[in-house]
């Protein structure tokens, strides 16, 4: 990794990059900073295999003077192609090392600060994920959520794949996860913007426009709906819709930066995504 910073840097971020697919894996090797002092986020879901996450993590880190990672539900499936059979916390734990081994910032690390021009920034990753309180209307429980979902026939691949050892659930996981974040984003320096980096969204509003509602439940947490208020929050980075956009809730901006599978960017008219959302500097979009 470049150690290459300064104020002509651009903080960059992507997600959602899901390399099995052979197009997206293309998209990955186009991937390339405009200088040598740009820093990039990258919210989750790279792909299913450690093998393919590390290919990423250290290309990105040979082209970019920082990486900084978040987890994304992806990453934390035991896919039974993947040579690498851990479960969950033994999984993340195993992905944490990897990711320090290579340089990149994880949310088990320091928050790094970027200095850009429109900076400093505090760049934090998080890992808080869902806990089914997203329920689609109706629905008063996780079970009766569930039962929707199969009814349906929209139920999320983590049911399968996504084990939350050695918690009980994967809510109780999140429960865990939400209480020691909160408290370690409580602990930093408020005069120090903060760039709150997670793969699920922080508020549920993006999720209303799911095509899927039932899908919601897979996407976030109730529990972090203040975190943007209550912190001093430049921006959110988020990804895991495949929906990227920009919106403003309580006058913080919102990016979700996710490439998608390819029939989803192709749909979208994109022949070629460039894999990279600037966040700041901002810019017009």
């Amino acid at each position: 990794m470049s150690s290459t910073h300064g104020p002509g840097s651009a903080l960059f971020a992507t997600s959602d990059l899901h390399i099995s697919y052979q197009e997206n894996r293309e998209i990955v090797r186009g991937l390339h900073p405009r200088s040598p002092a740009d820093w990039l986020i990258v919210a989750g879901d790279i792909g299913e295999l450690v093998a393919d996450i590390e290919w990423t993590l250290r290309l990105l880190t040979e082209r970019f003077a920082a990486v900084v990672w978040a987890p994304g539900n992806h990453e934390l499936w035991t896919h039974p192609t993947d040579p690498v059979q851990l479960r969950g916390v033994a999984r993340y734990q195993h992905l944490v090392e990897l990711c320090r081994g290579l340089g990149v910032h994880t949310p088990e690390d320091p928050y790094p600060v970027w200095p850009g021009a429109d900076g400093p920034v505090r760049i934090a990753p998080l890992f808080v994920g869902y806990d089914y309180s997203f329920r689609p209307a109706g629905a008063a429980t996780k079970e009766q959520a569930l039962a929707r979902a199969h009814e349906t026939g929209v139920v999320c691949a983590d049911e399968y794949l996504l084990h939350p050892d050695p918690y009980p659930s994967r809510e109780a996981w999140c429960r865990a996860r939400v209480a020691e974040t909160e408290e370690r984003l409580a602990a930093c320096d408020q005069s120090v913007p903060t760039v709150l980096v997670n793969h699920y969204p922080l508020v549920r509003q993006p999720t209303d426009v799911l095509y899927y509602p039932e899908f919601a439940q897979w996407c976030g947490t109730t529990a972090t709906a203040d975190w943007h208020t209550r912190f001093n929050t430049a921006a959110v980075v988020y990804g895991h819709l495949h929906i990227p956009r920009v919106t403003h809730y309580d006058g913080v901006r919102f990016e979700e930066v996710s490439v998608g599978y390819p029939r989803e960017w192709r749909r979208r008219g994109d022949d070629a995504p460039t894999g990279l959302r600037q966040i700041f500097p901002e810019v017009a979009r």
